[in-house]
């Protein structure tokens, strides 16, 4: 029996191809399951991030916080009696009038008036009281009195604005 003798190089190729072909799936089977990996981790790792980013969005800045804790903080006793409380009455209605007619109620109640004029606006939906810092409890027994819901610090009105006054009232329709 004659066999004819293999050489170097014909005993070599076959296992250089089997190296390649076993490396190209090998590396085709990783790819496979850092697919699949990421498909499985995908949804629970985008809901964690999503929540966060809602989180981080949602939550207000240190210095509105503070801003809040003050305008939830009881008001404490009114230090001042309204005859020492001057107020600046603005019309946000539109009604000729309004605002005179409420300082006038104003007066009545003991209160100073240190004017009256238009506001800005004149679309308010219901009434306003706004306070200088300092005067949230008197803003808020003024609001009693006047049986406005809507108290808060002063918002788009200057203190210059209020011709001295610690507060004024925004009457709306």
């Amino acid at each position: 029996m004659d066999a004819p003798l293999l050489t170097h190089h014909e005993l070599v190729r076959p296992w250089r191809r089997a190296t390649l072909v076993a490396g190209t799936i090998a590396a085709l089977e990783l790819v496979l399951l850092v697919a699949a990996a990421s498909m499985l981790l995908a949804k629970p790792l985008s809901h964690v991030i999503q929540r966060q980013a809602v989180a981080a969005a949602t939550a207000p800045p240190k210095q509105l916080q503070e801003a809040i804790k003050k305008m939830n903080a009881p008001a404490g006793k009114a230090r001042h009696p309204r005859s020492a409380i001057r107020i600046m009455v603005f019309n946000g209605n539109g009604q000729s009038g309004a605002a005179g007619s409420e300082a006038s109620r104003l007066h009545s109640l003991g209160y100073r008036i240190s004017g009256t004029g238009n506001a800005r606006r004149q679309d308010y939906a219901s009434s306003v009281v706004m306070y200088k810092p300092g005067f949230r409890a008197e803003g808020l027994r003024l609001a009693h009195d006047l049986g406005i819901r809507v108290v808060g610090p002063l918002d788009g009105i200057r203190t210059s604005a209020l011709g001295g006054g610690q507060l004024a009232v925004v009457v709306g329709a």
